[in-house]
């Protein structure tokens, strides 16, 4: 798991400060309210994906946070499907819907705190709290967009 868990980090630290320190904030908690879920690493071409799993198989994965450049969303990987009366889940597709998180407290948010009970408590097969969580890199990818803003153009 150290090995993982540094892997992580180097993933994470190729992203502005600011950026990691608020993934590595929301990563935290997730993994606090989760207990016994998989927690899935895919450093992909666009984004760098976290999924909770209450396995090892992608198919499994129930949340993910995805960290870009400027942000960090969470994703419900069955999200459609969802209590949203407000309609705070954007996206269009048949099965995945997020949201944002641009604060510290984003996930302490009552609304969004009910949308990541739900998808835990959908999830088939159910998570084990009892499970002993594994941070497990499953791929990375050779090529990537670039983790951090270009900088300014300067004036003059």
């Amino acid at each position: 798991m150290a090995e993982a868990e540094a892997r992580l980090d180097s993933f994470l630290d190729k992203f502005e400060p600011a950026v990691a320190a608020r993934a590595r904030l929301y990563l935290g908690r997730m993994k606090a309210r989760l207990p016994g879920a998989q927690v899935l690493v895919y450093d992909n071409y666009n984004a760098l994906a976290i999924g909770f799993a209450p396995g090892e198989r992608a198919s499994e994965a129930v949340l993910s946070l995805a960290v870009f450049p400027r942000w960090v969303t969470l994703c419900f990987l069955s999200g459609a499907g969802l209590t949203d009366p407000e309609g705070r889940l954007k996206g269009s597709g048949k099965r995945v819907r997020h949201v944002r998180l641009l604060a510290e407290d984003s996930l302490e948010d009552p609304y969004v705190a009910a949308l990541i009970a739900e998808a835990a408590a959908r999830a088939e097969p159910p998570f084990d709290p009892g499970a002993e969580q594994r941070l497990i890199v499953k791929s990375v990818s050779a090529k990537q967009r670039p983790r951090r803003l270009a900088p300014a153009p300067r004036a003059g």
